[in-house]
């Protein structure tokens, strides 16, 4: 924190104004694709390491979606049409 009380504030706006620019990547469950094929496009379309991907794909399965990725939405497109091309159900929220 600093002296200068106008300065506090303003930090404040602007952490609000990063967190309300976000968006999610969400990856919706389906009887189509096999967990390996949802794990092996996690860890490639969007960085996740192996075990970060695995947890998301049971997450998926139980509980039907699971955010798998937090960004701007410019950065979430483009990850959201490759998995849309491997065949995986995706949308940014």
């Amino acid at each position: 924190m600093s002296m200068n009380p106008e300065i506090d504030v303003l930090e404040e706006v602007l952490t609000v104004e990063e967190t309300v620019d976000k968006k999610d990547l969400i990856v919706f469950n389906d009887d189509v694709n096999s967990f390996d094929h949802v794990i092996n496009s996690l860890i490639k379309v969007c960085k996740h390491k192996p075990i970060q991907a695995e947890q998301c794909t049971f997450i998926v399965h139980y509980k039907g979606k699971c955010q798998v990725k937090r960004g701007d939405y410019e950065q979430l497109e483009p990850m959201c049409v490759a998995l849309h091309d491997r065949g995986i159900s995706a949308e940014i929220q």
